[in-house]
């Protein structure tokens, strides 16, 4: 298994990919900070629509990603990401919601589903941990925005459950992606948090909890991967990136490398 940096058709487009979804049944790529049009602090692929950006300029970026994927523009499918753990079915009358429209975007939610092919679901990240969850069995997909808080309250296990619930997946045929996020080597973190982990992971906190530089830091990516496998996931079967976005900052938009004013990259998942 793999995460790595490939050059889309369009200039300047690099996409991220996990080697572990099969390519002919699912289409996925994380964007970059490169290839778009955007300006200053968001420069260039922002593709958040609330970060003081120019409207223009993100739709455009979105359109370029797409292009990029080969995915049909105008389709991709986001929820408004409120830091909790609802995750919503997405049926085909919903597609586009939010492609063009932040106030369109399915509300008050941080996880998406779907079993209808050409439905790309697209959440965004500036060190957040993005979470992919494939069933190529039953053909369905799942985007999982994975914060602190997200974490936390396991919204990568109740995607992993809705899937279930909605579309008969076993947890041990899923496949899961987890993609460039802040790193433990970046992300310290106080005593509130700490004491939240510590009361939902029990039996995995020490591995997800690292003192190092004298501070205590947070390993999002172990939290994420640990979550799923109590879910039902095979170890082998979920890809963890390991790619820190504070330390390539210059390659992906960090909110605490960037000091809070930053683009968004996206993760796309589609069934094909």
């Amino acid at each position: 298994m793999s995460f790595s940096l490939v050059s889309g058709k369009l200039k300047n487009l690099w996409i991220g990919r996990f080697s572990i979804f099969p390519e002919d049944l699912f289409v996925h790529g994380i964007s970059t900070r490169h290839g778009g049009v955007s300006k200053g602090a968001f420069e260039t692929l922002n593709l958040g629509l609330h970060v003081e950006d120019e409207l223009n300029d993100v739709r455009r970026n979105r359109d370029i990603f797409f292009e990029g994927l080969e995915l049909p523009k105008g389709q991709g499918t986001t929820c408004q990401q409120v830091h909790g753990s609802k995750v919503v079915k997405i049926t085909k009358a919903q597609a586009g919601s939010g492609m063009y429209n932040f106030e369109e975007s399915i509300k008050d939610a941080d996880g998406l589903i779907t079993d209808e092919p050409s439905v790309p679901l697209m959440l965004f990240f500036a060190d957040c941990t993005p979470i992919l969850i494939a069933d190529p069995v039953q053909k369905a997909i799942g985007v999982a925005h994975g914060g602190w808080r997200g974490t936390v309250a396991s919204i990568a296990a109740r995607t992993v459950e809705l899937m279930v619930k909605e579309y008969g997946s076993k947890p041990e045929k899923l496949l899961a992606g987890i993609g460039p996020a802040i790193g433990p080597c970046c992300y310290e973190v106080g005593t509130e948090v700490i004491k939240q982990f510590r009361d939902a992971f029990p039996e995995f906190y020490d591995k997800i909890i690292i003192d190092e530089k004298g501070g205590q830091h947070l390993d999002l990516w172990k939290a994420n991967e640990l979550q799923l496998i109590r879910a039902g996931l095979k170890p082998e079967n979920i890809d963890v990136a390991g790619v820190c976005t504070a330390c390539n900052h210059r390659q992906f938009f960090s909110y605490r490398a960037d000091k809070g004013r930053t683009g968004r990259i996206a993760a796309v998942l589609s069934i094909k």
